[in-house]
């Protein structure tokens, strides 16, 4: 497994902005990092610091909410979540979630970045980077998911054409940028979405009246799931890395500024 510690920020005597050193914990992205600290919730050395720019070195003893953290090795993990799986982190009702699969194996405190519901399979990315998490997930960067959908029947021009132009959900329209039909199974079609939402395309299918039989993630971004089995997962490739966070306008991680 590849370790990406040497990307923490730091400055030449080592010390790194508190926020980032609260994100490369694995616990929240910066931007949730600052209202931590801002609440006072986050000690360093026994002292609440409630100062957005402060620094802090490897040595220092920081906590959140009482508890301890110290900065993991960034860790990137594609998987190709299979039925009856949860996408969170842990579940009350003792369900099997994708942390099962990932987190035992590995140790380190990853998180899932967005969701698939319980019985929708395919690609889903696991990380402790939460400035990319964060940026993954928000809107306004749209990024590319390819859905392959299954339904009881074969759709008709005019369903297909519903699903491109838009379809009005009770949280606001939702729209397919490009919709076609499988070219050996009548019954099967594929979405690219730039939507987010939870359930986004079950819910377009439903508002048409069509039963979805199965549905799979087979693209995430520049990522697809060619060679990667079912309740698998893997690490992802610098390069693989690096895509995303240039997607997302982020730094690649051998830019000098992450050293």
């Amino acid at each position: 497994m590849a370790e990406h510690s040497s990307h923490t920020n730091r400055d030449r005597t080592g010390k790194i902005r508190l926020n980032k050193y609260i994100a490369h914990a694995g616990i929240c992205s910066r931007r949730e990092a600052d209202s931590y600290i801002a609440s006072g919730k986050v000690q360093v050395n026994n002292k609440v610091c409630t100062e957005m720019g402060v620094q802090v070195s490897p040595n220092d003893k920081v906590t959140v909410d009482g508890q301890r953290i110290a900065p993991e090795p960034f860790a990137y993990f594609l998987m190709n979540k299979p039925r009856d799986t949860i996408t969170t982190t842990s579940d009350e009702k003792g369900r099997k979630t994708v942390m099962d699969l990932v987190e035992n194996a590995t140790g380190l405190r990853v998180y899932p970045v967005g969701r698939l519901d319980r019985n929708t399979t395919g690609l889903i990315l696991l990380t402790n980077d939460g400035d990319l998490a964060n940026r993954l997930m928000h809107p306004s960067y749209k990024v590319r998911k390819v859905y392959e959908v299954e339904t009881h029947r074969e759709l008709t021009d005019e369903e297909l054409t519903k699903l491109r132009t838009g379809i009005e959900l009770e949280d606001g329209p939702a729209k397919a940028y490009r919709v076609s039909r499988h070219p050996a199974f009548l019954n099967v079609v594929t979405l690219s979405m730039h939507e987010g939402r939870n359930r986004v395309v079950r819910r377009m299918m439903e508002s048409l009246g069509i039963e979805v039989v199965r549905l799979d993630r087979v693209t995430y971004g520049p990522l697809h799931k060619k060679g990667l089995r079912v309740g698998r997962w893997k690490n992802l490739r610098k390069h693989e890395i690096n895509e995303l966070r240039k997607m997302v306008r982020l730094l690649p991680l051998d830019h000098p500024e992450h050293r």
